[in-house]
């Protein structure tokens, strides 16, 4: 707490969003295309449009959409980026559904205010539990177009605080009040 009662706001929100439902894993390796060109289903685009203005209701506005380089992902963080008025959005390595949650670290603390992450499972529930707990453990699942919001004073191991997580269903459930 801060003198006078106030609690010190954070140095950042991180949204940390799994991407919305793509076209079937099997079924895509048939066509011969590598795996990072798997796009979101129609019906994934669609439900994670409700979900994202559910987002909205939830957080005003973000400053930043970052996302790994996979196709399902991008379509995810630019469905995103339109919900909040077409903010920007850039591609991180360190999403990579094989990269080190570890190696996000660097980055985050180069940032302030509101800032979304679009990954893959395990990576995104292995950073949410490194940012909660200090190391991955197995304690978080984030579902296909599901979010949760961290509070981070600073972008440290075990620094986090957890506001919220939610499914896709959930946030699509969310109305304006």
């Amino acid at each position: 707490m801060e003198p006078g009662g106030m609690s010190q706001s954070p140095a950042m929100e991180l949204i940390v969003v799994r991407h919305a439902i793509a076209e079937d894993r099997a079924t895509f390796a048939r066509s011969g295309r590598p795996d990072a060109e798997r796009a979101l289903t129609a019906a994934g685009r669609r439900k994670f449009e409700r979900g994202a203005r559910g987002l909205r209701r939830l957080v005003a506005s973000v400053d930043l959409v970052a996302t790994s380089a996979l196709a399902r992902a991008v379509e995810t963080a630019e469905i995103l980026a339109r919900a909040y008025g077409g903010i920007r959005t850039v591609r991180l390595a360190e999403l990579a559904p094989d990269a080190e949650p570890s190696a996000l670290l660097a980055w985050l603390r180069r940032r302030r205010g509101t800032v979304a992450l679009v990954g893959h499972e395990p990576h995104l529930s292995a950073l949410v539990e490194l940012l909660l707990a200090g190391q991955p453990t197995g304690f978080v699942a984030l579902k296909k177009g599901g979010a949760c919001l961290l509070s981070l004073p600073r972008a440290t191991r075990g620094a986090a605080e957890l506001r919220w997580l939610l499914t896709a269903g959930q946030l699509r459930r969310i109305r304006a009040g």
